[in-house]
């Protein structure tokens, strides 16, 4: 295993790669290690006090593929990016989730601009008066004080093609996702998408590099079809860590093991000898059964950890208790990141 990771005391240089639910949930626990925007001395949680697990610098590469929704409405008026995930993971990131964000998140419930949140509306006014969506993805950004950079995995107006176990290809995010068929090949248009430079800035200065939690191919894979990408984290010399989801998911990842995931993955990015990740990040502590029920309603069943075939790959597994249960399943983001900062350290 080779190593990487920052020099005690500097702090932890960390790029997070994701979408979705799953990405901002994840921010949410690194948001905690993270300076105060202005602030004269390092914020950092009491629990860490005692680490060097500070984050000086935090970078979130985002997926910009969703149609659905506001998001695909704003896309199709404006010919603009979609704004969703983004905005979800500006507000992770923001100074104060309880003021400002809940302005971002506020969704209208009537007249012409229903089903619309106002975070969206303001990405795309931004968009609109500077002309370019990374520039007003940074201005939402320092309006929200958030504790961290947030990139779109490209800026290009990109969309996606699947082709499904049956043979036929589907085209669009969301009906790629509303398929009753398993995605076996997941395509970009234009497949030559260049991703921003700081992106790829961030991705070589790094110490620590995470992809997960979040759908296996919408979520994941589709920042990895950016030209560049995933050579640039292949060549990286950071700490690179796959956080593997809980359950498998219809039509994405039914049926797949954990090293099944990885291997998708590394077949998307260049090959299965293409060498991303130096650990996985898998849950092993037990589901309870009122979820488990609930999941399986819709086919779904827990990741299975199949360990040697992960370290079959050349991937360490970290296993533990990761979830935290609610309504619905989710990372227990505060296990998470401690679990990748001791890692990086």
């Amino acid at each position: 295993m080779r190593k990487g990771g920052a020099a005690p005391n500097l702090g932890l240089r960390v790029v997070a790669i994701g979408g979705g639910t799953g990405l901002s949930t994840l921010l949410r626990g690194l948001k905690r290690y993270v300076a105060a925007p202005n602030a004269t001395q390092p914020a950092i949680d009491p629990a860490c006090a005692d680490l060097p697990c500070l984050i000086r610098d935090l970078a979130a590469v985002v997926t910009v593929t969703d149609d659905g929704g506001s998001s695909g409405r704003l896309r199709e008026d404006f010919k603009m990016l979609p704004p969703g995930d983004v905005r979800n993971c500006m507000v992770a990131l923001s100074e104060d989730e309880h003021l400002l964000s809940k302005l971002f998140q506020f969704r209208f419930g009537q007249g012409e601009l229903q089903g619309h949140s106002f975070g969206n509306l303001f990405v795309a006014a931004l968009s609109h008066i500077t002309g370019d969506f990374a520039q007003a993805v940074q201005m939402s950004s320092q309006i929200l004080a958030t504790r961290g950079r947030i990139y779109p995995a490209t800026n290009t107006n990109v969309t996606l093609s699947a082709r499904m176990d049956d043979g036929s290809l589907v085209s669009g995010e969301t009906n790629i996702t509303a398929s009753q068929h398993r995605i076996v090949e997941l395509m970009m248009n234009p497949g030559d998408a260049p991703p921003l430079p700081e992106t790829l800035e961030a991705i070589r200065n790094a110490d620590l590099i995470t992809l997960g939690p979040g759908s296996l191919y919408t979520s994941l894979i589709t920042n990895l079809l950016v030209r560049g990408i995933p050579e640039a984290i292949a060549a990286s010399k950071a700490i690179r860590v796959y956080v593997c989801n809980l359950m498998t998911q219809a039509n994405e990842s039914l049926g797949l093991t954990a090293s099944q995931h990885i291997e998708k993955i590394l077949e998307h990015a260049g090959g299965k000898h293409t060498q991303l990740f130096d650990y996985a990040l898998i849950n092993t502590a037990p589901i309870s059964r009122t979820l488990l029920d609930q999941y399986a309603r819709e086919g779904q069943t827990p990741i299975e950890p199949d360990l040697d075939r992960i370290r079959a790959l050349g991937v360490e597994p970290i296993t533990g208790s990761f979830l935290h249960e609610g309504d619905v399943l989710r990372h227990d983001y505060d296990k998470v990141t401690d679990t990748l900062l001791k890692l990086a350290h």
